[in-house]
């Protein structure tokens, strides 16, 4: 709802009522939500631009069409969507934000609410390119990939193999006679699984296959295969595809599967920056292996801004909700309350709003610390290669499965009406779990997490220095290995102490139960299988530790921007936040910490002192997150509060209530009430 359609609409008074509550200024929250007045203008600019367009209109609600028809409908808004960035493109006014807004922010998901069949396109077949390419194949595909031209995927998960890609079964083999490799799935658990846009979208992939010349195979590498005729649209000779079927959200993204029989590509189109094969077949190895990650680890760092923003809608739907609801009489003398009003509904939520605060701030510290590395890699210094690798695996397995699991929380928080199609919660819910298996399973990634913090604590036992989010290991090194509990200290920088005492006691046990193993004859992959339980937990405390680190830090450096109204607002999300995380730990903290019963009463004072401070303010927050309605899509998270009237409106939308007595009356159940007369 745009600010001219607000002035024309009447606002349910209770939420009207709160945002006359709110302390600070909800436009100053949302200047700093988008980074500033000038980019918070050129958001609002661009969803106006998008959701105004009557072409971007549905005509029947997604959840009422076909699983064929909403695959339909979510290509005809994609490509018109991409088609207006064209139009921004040749008037100089497109950027990457545009790119960003559309595929992984809150915009795209407005457009098309079950995913964007071109997604992979520009999140993962670009960027692939660009990272595994050499200058002269990006000069060939980049051109023709950015126009979209051509429109491509990524294809690596296989039936049978996904996080472990080491294990895939696709092969490429060279043919020195006629300079070509010829791709194969030997098995049905080679087939590529999952890929989006695969099925229908897609006429090119970046394929991931196992490499094999002169006899020997050289491991995984990328290669550029097409997949159907440009014109007509149809499989190329030897490509077998098609779609997986209907999942539990994401459905409009279009997953394929993708078979191969003996099918020929042109040695040139094996991307050959990080390794490559010459003419004779001889095979020319890459300074690092760990290069061939790059897309995925990308990808990874996107998907904790996306937990941000999935997270941000449902707080919205979930904040705004509770502000109109009223039931449970707190006293019995009185009108029934607003439900916000219930503490037990305000320990639901808030900590709900930190996450999203504290997910955003960590994401934009993982992107610049990705910039940083991708830089450093350019200059041929791999050294915090594995720094980011580790982080980013790590963090996308916890905003992910934190973010999931706050969408639920929300959805029950709104009681049987979170439970409508109508509420957005399913297709929010669908979206964000899918991210706890996408481009990684968690429970791998934690453990891949893992290696890196073995070989760190390895580091710290000789005194060697460390990577700056490992640093602690080694400053905690000697404390843990003595058996010091540190005293507890109820501030954020002392919850972040503790946290990372904890943490370097997970990772020493982690350790020392894998050396244990080995030096009882087990092998080191055996030992690590039987420490993995330790090993996963680890690397999730590490990664809590580094998000309240992330949030506090970065809150330090936006209080200076900030106005002091605003300050303290966020300085109480970012507080709830910590205590919040240091209360749902205290097994932990009790292990490998100093904390008495009278600290964990004072956390629990804090955190009921947080809520009650929080309360006021919490319309006023998730309006800063400025959603606009035809993004949320939600009847009950709606600006205008009008919660009842726009519930009862989409139940209209029904097919069920276009006619007064449906046809399987006479058809089935007439011939049935009839039948023991």
């Amino acid at each position: 709802m745009t600010s001219q359609e607000r002035k024309n609409v009447k606002i349910n008074p209770d939420i009207q009522n709160e945002r006359r509550k709110c302390t600070f200024l909800i436009e100053d929250f949302a200047e700093f939500w988008n980074g500033g007045k000038e980019k918070l203008a050129e958001k609002r600019w661009r969803e106006d631009y998008f959701l105004n367009d009557p072409q971007m209109k549905s005509e029947v609600p997604m959840e009422y069409l076909s699983h064929k028809e909403k695959y339909e409908e979510a290509i005809r808004k994609s490509t018109i969507s991409f088609r207006k960035i064209r139009e921004l493109r040749s008037q100089g006014k497109d950027g990457i934000d545009d790119y960003m807004a559309l595929l992984s922010g809150n915009l795209g998901s407005g457009l098309t609410p079950d995913g964007n069949p071109f997604g992979l396109h520009y999140v993962m077949f670009l960027p692939t390119l660009m990272g595994q390419a050499t200058p002269e194949q990006q000069a060939e595909w980049m051109g023709r990939a950015w126009a979209c031209n051509i429109i491509g995927t990524y294809a690596q998960t296989e039936l049978g193999h996904g996080t472990f890609i080491r294990g895939l079964e696709t092969t490429a083999t060279y043919d020195p006679k006629t300079q070509e490799f010829i791709l194969n799935s030997p098995t049905l658990t080679s087939y590529k699984w999952w890929p989006g846009g695969l099925a229908h979208t897609a006429n090119y992939a970046v394929v991931v296959a196992q490499l094999y010349t002169k006899g020997q195979n050289y491991g995984i590498f990328p290669f550029i295969v097409q997949l159907r005729d440009e014109e007509t649209h149809m499989p190329m000779p030897g490509i077998k595809v098609g779609e997986i079927g209907a999942k539990l959200g994401m459905n409009t993204v279009n997953n394929g599967f993708l078979g191969f029989e003996n099918v020929r590509i042109p040695r040139k189109n094996m991307l050959m920056k990080n390794g490559k094969v010459l003419e004779d077949g001889t095979f020319i190895k890459a300074p690092s292996s760990v290069l061939t990650y790059g897309t995925m680890m990308f990808v990874r760092v996107v998907i904790v801004r996306d937990m941000a923003n999935y997270l941000s809608k449902a707080v919205t739907i979930a904040v705004r909700y509770s502000a109109v609801r009223r039931q449970s009489p707190i006293n019995p003398e009185e009108r029934e309350p607003q439900i916000i009003d219930h503490v037990t509904q305000q320990l639901k939520l808030f900590p709900q709003i930190a996450k999203s605060v504290v997910f955003r701030m960590t994401a934009d510290h993982l992107w610049n610390l990705y910039n940083q590395v991708t830089t450093e890699l350019d200059k041929g210094d791999l050294e915090r290669l594995p720094e980011l690798h580790g982080m980013a695996c790590c963090l996308k397995a916890i905003t992910t499965s934190d973010a999931a699991a706050a969408v639920e929380i929300c959805r029950l928080a709104c009681g049987g009406h979170g439970y409508m199609s109508c509420s957005s919660f399913p297709i929010t819910y669908g979206l964000t779990t899918a991210a706890c298996t996408y481009e990684g399973e968690n429970t791998v990634l934690l453990l891949q997490t893992a290696r890196y913090l073995m070989k760190s604590w390895a580091s710290a036992k000789i005194g060697e220095p460390l990577a700056p989010t490992v640093a602690y290991l080694g400053r905690n090194y000697k404390s843990t290995v003595q058996g010091i509990r540190p005293k507890w200290e109820g501030s954020i920088p002392g919850i972040i102490s503790a946290f990372q005492t904890c943490a370097a006691g997970k990772v020493k046990i982690a350790f020392d139960h894998v050396e244990k193993r080995k030096s009882e004859g087990i092998s080191h992959e055996n030992a690590t299988n039987l420490t993995s339980i330790e090993l996963a937990a680890a690397a999730d405390a590490h990664g809590r530790s580094f998000l309240i680190q992330a949030g506090y830090e970065s809150l330090q450096e936006v209080l200076k921007q900030v106005p002091p109204a605003l300050g303290k607002v966020l300085q109480d999300l970012i507080t709830l936040y910590a205590v919040d995380a240091a209360l749902r730990a205290l097994g932990d903290l009790l292990r490998f910490v100093s904390i008495s019963e009278e600290d964990i009463q004072k956390l629990q004072t804090t955190l009921e002192t947080l809520l009650t401070n929080i309360r006021p303010n919490a319309v006023g927050i998730v309006d800063g997150f400025d959603i606009p309605d035809g993004i949320l899509q939600s009847a009950l998270g709606a600006y205008d509060g009008n919660v009842y009237e726009r519930i009862f409106a989409e139940a209209m939308k029904s097919p069920l209530n276009k006619e007064p007595v449906n046809k399987s009356f006479q058809l089935y159940m007439k011939p049935f009430l009839k039948s023991n007369l």
